[in-house]
């Protein structure tokens, strides 16, 4: 049994799920087994293929493959394909719970505003810890409650009010962090020594309201937010939540006729020791 593993889920979001009948195969590196069972009817009857590595004696299977993973080798060609102004960057497809690369391999790890999207947070940062070598250190970054990033939470009620209740939760689980504790707590419980977290706090600077609302709603994840929608209507939509977000911004984040406001979030360094 395969389940989702968050203690919270954002509401409205149903958890997911996967069982497996007893029938396998396994070529010394992937377990494939057949799905009986989940939360997405259009997978049952189907294989789930896990990748699988021996470390330390013991088997280590790679999580599944998630729906829209497939968008992964099409989003790797494109940045292969932009030239490198600085030192040559190689990219590699994996997963950040199952980091595809030997233990003690880095220098340095960096998850910058990532971990609040992975569905096993405590994983993920076992396996920083694995891949960074013993004097190394781990560097990441969240967002903190949306409250405190004015902006990002006018645009969310606004998100709400014109396309109906929850049609914010995508926005809104960027900020599930709920102060500087919690990820501290979490970086102790994955084995660093030695944490430290602070919080900072920048100011973000679009050229318009519009400017910010068209980039939420055509190039994040809350695309899906308009996914059926014609041309005209999702230009109608953003043009609404454009004008409700104006609405509750305050003057001093509308100076200029352009969209200012201050954004935080918990910075955190961690080392083995």
């Amino acid at each position: 049994m395969l389940c989702d593993g968050r203690t919270e889920l954002p509401a409205g979001e149903a958890r997911q799920f996967m069982s497996y009948a007893g029938n396998y195969t396994f070529d010394g590196a992937t377990l494939s087994t057949r799905v009986d069972a989940s939360s997405d009817p259009g997978r049952v009857g189907g294989d789930q293929v896990r990748h699988v590595r021996f470390e330390k004696g013991g088997m280590v299977l790679a999580p599944p493959r998630r729906p829209g993973d497939e968008r992964d080798g099409a989003l790797l060609a494109v940045a292969r394909g932009v030239q490198s102004e600085g030192a040559p960057i190689t990219w590699v497809d994996g997963s950040a719970l199952d980091l595809p690369s030997p233990p003690d391999s880095f220098d340095a790890v960096l998850c910058q505003l990532g971990l609040q999207f992975f569905p096993d947070q405590h994983q993920a940062l076992q396996e920083m810890r694995r891949v960074v070598k013993s004097s190394g250190r781990v560097a990441l970054s969240v967002y903190s409650p949306i409250e405190r990033t004015p902006g990002a939470h006018a645009f969310v009620v606004a998100l709400d009010e014109v396309l109906g209740q929850h049609s914010s939760r995508i926005k809104r689980g960027e900020h599930s962090f709920a102060n500087p504790a919690q990820l501290k707590t979490l970086l102790t419980l994955a084995g660093f020594g030695f944490v430290s977290v602070e919080t900072v706090q920048q100011t973000i600077t679009f050229p318009s309201v519009l400017d910010y609302v068209r980039f939420q709603l055509l190039a994040t994840p809350m695309t899906a937010l308009l996914k059926d929608k014609t041309e005209a209507e999702r230009q109608s939509i953003i043009s609404s939540v454009a004008c409700k977000t104006t609405t509750l911004a305050t003057p001093a984040m509308l100076g200029g006729g352009s969209f200012n406001f201050p954004q935080e979030a918990y910075v955190a360094i961690a080392r083995e020791i």
